[in-house]
């Protein structure tokens, strides 16, 4: 009996897949920083499930044409990824020399790993693209069998409610930081992504008042070993970074 129990206790101590103690390890545009990736590259999503990370965040396009595709910058390489042709952004190699990737190439690697996939959708230019875009990714998350391993987060309000219509069930952020934990959950959504200094210098009431609404608390991109040990303490949900094995080494300590 105690031989089970020590079992156990190990178990519940040991980092698995990105878990320390219930916080969880979100790897900023996957795990590039490392040699033979580039951010947003499916190296990097590779890379990020390679290390036990509990997620890998990444961005989502619509270009001109309607084509989704992954890519962080609005332009990227001298190419607008909302006013340019899929032919056009498809021609673009990445820094680790891949192509930049598309939404269903980037799916269908994902469904290979164990990682958690946590989809951001880049904000549009009106919210009739923006509509059109939520639904292309809604059907490729469910082609693809991986709604129920993906969050979905989002600057844009209007993105997170039409996902929320078509999506009740499904985990999604709100990235702005302009909403407090008390009306965020009122829209119904699962809880706040927010940049580190939104929870530090402006709002730092807000940590508390998430956690006793039971609102999910996400901090990004918090890199510095000072503010990692700052969000640790702090005790909050996830923590995205630059930075995923400096983080899983300070949270076994």
């Amino acid at each position: 009996m105690k031989k089970v129990l020590l079992i156990i206790v190990t178990l519940l101590m040991a980092n698995v897949q990105g878990f320390v103690f219930g916080q969880k390890v979100i790897c900023h545009r996957g795990f590039w920083d490392t040699p033979g990736s580039a951010q947003n590259s499916i190296a990097a999503l590779v890379k990020a499930d390679s290390i036990g990370a509990y997620g890998s965040e990444f961005d989502v396009w619509m270009t001109a044409d309607g084509e989704l595709v992954v890519n962080h910058d609005k332009v990227y390489k001298g190419v607008n990824m909302e006013t340019s042709t899929f032919e056009q952004v498809r021609a673009i190699r990445l820094d680790n020399g891949e192509k930049l990737p598309t939404l269903d190439e980037y799916l269908a690697k994902g469904k290979e790993l164990k990682i958690r996939l946590v989809l951001e959708m880049k904000s549009l230019s009106d919210l009739n693209r923006e509509d059109e875009c939520v639904a292309k990714i809604v059907r490729k998350l469910k082609h693809y069998g991986v709604l129920d391993r993906t969050d979905i987060i989002a600057f844009s309000i209007n993105a997170c409610l039409a996902f929320k219509k078509l999506l009740p069930d499904t985990n999604i952020y709100y990235l702005d930081g302009d909403y407090s934990p008390k009306k965020v959950k009122s829209l119904g959504l699962k809880g706040i992504d927010y940049h580190q200094n939104a929870l530090r210098s402006e709002h730092p009431e807000w940590l508390t008042q998430a956690q006793e609404l039971g609102v999910e608390v996400n901090v990004w991109t918090v890199d510095s070993p000072e503010m990692l040990q700052y969000y640790v303490d702090k005790h909050v949900d996830y923590i995205t970074t630059n930075k995923p094995v400096e983080l899983q080494e300070l949270l076994k300590k």
